[in-house]
């Protein structure tokens, strides 16, 4: 990499499912860079590689082929064990079906990336101080069945970002939200971009989202279609 400032570096990634006898191409040497700091969304078609791409980049799956560095360090033949340590470290995550321990508190869940951390110090007092910045401060003992899913949402985001990540992955995030609970997260997360330098990469098919982000990366058929300004 020539630019310290790219986070995400990625150069003729494939990758190939098997099914039985057929091969499926999901992606088919697709590149793409975003700096630090950068708000991009991810947009294209069902079944144009949007989600394998986010899992590449978030590094929970490998590619077949081809190179990637996240902040720097190479990763695509990294073993699980060093993908999720370099995950852990890097990415915070907030999906559309947020993702919660059902039977464990707010509190409970927004500390369990501190579990697989090098540095678990002051575990507790980090998730609170998370939890307090999504404005859940007096919901930290309830579970997720006790909480709106805007309020699960906001625990799913304090989740992400207690390990202070480099990157925060959404997918989808406000797909399982009404239009006013989800302009609150976005503001949220844009809020997050602009105060601590988060870089932000989103995955929607909202063609709101797509006027939020600085720069849309279209993928059509495991390729980017196109790049450029919002």
């Amino acid at each position: 990499m020539t630019d310290n400032n790219i986070v995400v570096d990625a150069h003729d990634l494939t990758k190939v499912y098997t099914m039985g006898e057929v091969k499926v191409h999901a992606l088919r040497g697709l590149s793409t860079q975003i700096k630090q700091g950068e708000v991009v969304g991810i947009m294209g078609p069902s079944g144009s590689g949007k989600s394998t791409l986010m899992n590449i980049l978030g590094c929970l799956d490998r590619p077949t082929e081809g190179d990637y560095y996240l902040d720097g360090v190479s990763v695509a033949t990294m073993n699980d064990d060093q993908l999720a340590r370099i995950r852990n470290e890097k990415v915070g995550f907030v999906f559309q079906t947020f993702n919660l321990l059902p039977r464990s508190t707010a509190l409970i869940n927004v500390m369990l990336p501190l579990r697989y951390s090098q540095d678990r110090s002051n575990s507790r007092q980090r998730a609170e101080k998370a939890l307090i910045e999504v404005g859940l401060g007096d919901r930290m003992d309830h579970r997720p069945n006790e909480l709106s899913g805007g309020q699960q949402q906001r625990v799913a985001m304090a989740r992400a970002l207690v390990n202070e990540p480099a990157i925060i992955m959404a997918d989808e995030p406000t797909g399982n939200l009404d239009t006013k609970t989800g302009d609150v997260l976005m503001k949220m997360l844009l809020t997050l971009n602009r105060e601590k330098g988060t870089t932000l990469i989103i995955v929607s098919h909202d063609p709101e989202i797509a006027h939020l982000a600085e720069r849309i990366v279209y993928i059509r058929d495991g390729v980017v279609e196109d790049r450029g300004p919002a």
